[in-house]
């Protein structure tokens, strides 16, 4: 059945600053349960049915959400829960951001596949080369001088959106295995929807055209033509209001700000509650944030900090095992400085009395490691302390992979706790919000109001007027227009003003 390709395409730029591609796609959902909604969803009012699939592919692991889309039916938000080699199915929702490649530059193995022993023993065997954290790749220019450590290469003759279509084209591929799968006559429901699906992708705060346009087209490169585009902030706090966590924090026209702590990124962003004759919307209260300030710069000063103290001994060619075990063990364990850490790495007989190495364990103390997460932490202060939300905000929404880090969430609700803040997050799932919210933002559309990044104006001549200061600065450029009145040429007239609705 060959795909129509519809495309139309509108750029809303000053309010939503978000761009739209409609194309055909699907996807479908098994087992719906309802989750808690602001104001109940409607029934799909559109005249056949139709799958939409959100993905959010962050820089260490990435999310599908979908939804099938019934006439006269409740839509319900699914998550996609099992992935080609993935252990502990149906646990996280995610998977890892990782491809092997060969070196004819084929696609070897994708997701947890990448992460086998077996497919890591051939890669060293055969040389592959790994593509890893690719999406900080498509970052834009002017934050490359600021992130906080070096990024791993791009496999040789290959960019990032060829890697970022390979990965999605992966994605898609477990959206249909799960899907065929899950459902009685799942291989039917899919050839008979797979024309005619849509597509939500993601994408951090400050990712604005030249961002977007790449994704796109690497949306394109994989086969699946996009559909819709949001930027994540909003995406986040559909999440949020989907599970219940902003209800109460956006009562009385409040504001919550929602920390999204991901692997490469934390993105910050603030609403507050409309009441409209069209019901609930939401606006964005201050500009939304993006901080290179993931779990991933943690896990590389922890990198660095071990190989620095065992350089020198038998154990300086361990470095990435024990950096490895660290990252999946004693990162996520660390609740608190006081108490000490273990990365377990060695066999029984590893000891080293001076490297603090007893039984195949290194220890270390609990500072050391509050050292790792500490510059993340400030960063994520600092921008607090800059947000300047044009509406009064008690509550903080804790939500991302990074999120989940007790220690992390422990310290930002002391320390917002003296600015009356209280902060909060999920019990389970915080992996999969931006996933889920996008499907989100596709049906619900909350967010009608945005501040805006950028001041938007045009050139203009004005009138000279001698008390201004900076007309008197211009003088030597004024002109006489035909009625003999002083005027200056090349003014900047303001349409939209930053930071302003």
């Amino acid at each position: 059945m060959s795909r129509q390709l519809l495309t139309h395409i509108i750029l809303e730029y000053l309010t939503t600053h978000a761009l739209f591609l409609k194309v055909p796609a699907i996807v479908v959902p098994k087992f719906p349960v309802h989750l808690p909604t602001m104001s109940p969803r409607k029934s799909f009012s559109g005249p056949a049915r139709k799958f939409v699939l959100g993905m959010d592919i962050g820089t260490t692991y990435a999310g599908l959400s979908y939804c099938l889309l019934e006439p006269g039916r409740i839509p319900d938000i699914l998550p996609v829960t099992r992935f080609p080699a993935q252990d502990h199915v149906g646990g996280d929702s995610k998977v890892p951001s990782l491809i092997y490649y060969d070196r004819s530059g084929m696609v070897r193995a994708c997701g947890a596949e990448a992460l086998q022993e077996s497919v890591v023993e051939k890669a060293i065997q055969e040389r592959w080369q790994k593509a890893e954290w690719f999406k900080l790749h498509l970052r834009p220019s002017t934050s490359f001088s600021i992130l906080p450590l070096s990024l791993p290469p791009l496999p040789a003759n290959k960019t990032a959106m060829d890697v970022f279509a390979d990965f999605m084209r992966y994605l898609f591929h477990c959206a249909r295995l799960y899907i065929t799968e899950s459902y009685p006559n799942g291989g039917a429901l899919w050839i008979g929807l797979e024309g005619d699906m849509e597509f939500v992708l993601t994408h951090p705060n400050g990712w604005e055209g030249e961002q977007q346009a790449k994704m796109r087209r690497a949306a394109i490169m994989a086969g699946l033509i996009p559909d819709t585009y949001k930027g994540r902030e909003r995406i986040r706090l559909h999440f949020c209001i989907m599970n219940g966590l902003a209800t109460d924090s956006l009562r009385l026209g409040n504001g919550v700000i929602i920390i999204d702590a991901g692997g490469g990124t934390v993105d910050i962003s603030s609403y507050r509650k409309s009441v409209t004759p069209q019901g609930e919307t939401f606006e964005e209260i201050a500009r939304p944030q993006c901080l290179f300030a993931g779990s991933i710069w943690v896990s590389n000063r922890a990198r660095e900090y071990l190989r620095g103290k065992l350089r020198g001994s038998k154990y300086a060619g361990d470095i990435d095992h024990i950096y490895e075990r660290f990252d999946n063990t004693t990162k996520l364990r660390f609740r608190r400085p006081n108490d000490l850490q273990y990365i377990k790495f060695g066999r029984p007989g590893d000891n080293n009395a001076a490297l603090n190495i007893t039984s195949g364990q290194l220890k270390l103390e609990g500072e050391v490691v509050a050292s790792f997460f500490k510059p993340s932490l400030d960063a994520i202060m600092i921008a607090m302390g800059n947000l300047s939300p044009l509406s009064p905000v008690s509550s903080v929404l804790l939500v991302g992979g990074f999120g989940a880090s007790d220690w992390l969430y422990s310290e930002l609700k002391s320390r917002l706790k003296f600015h009356g803040l209280d902060v909060s997050r999920p019990d389970s799932h915080v992996n999969k919000a931006v996933a889920d919210g996008a499907v989100s933002f596709y049906l619900d559309h909350f967010v009608s109001v945005r501040v805006s990044k950028h001041t938007y104006g045009l050139e203009c001549v004005t009138a000279y007027l001698p008390e201004d200061v900076e007309h008197r600065a211009r003088l030597e450029t004024a002109v006489r227009d035909a009625a003999g009145d002083l005027m200056l040429p090349r003014m900047f007239s303001p349409i939209l003003h930053k930071a302003s609705f």
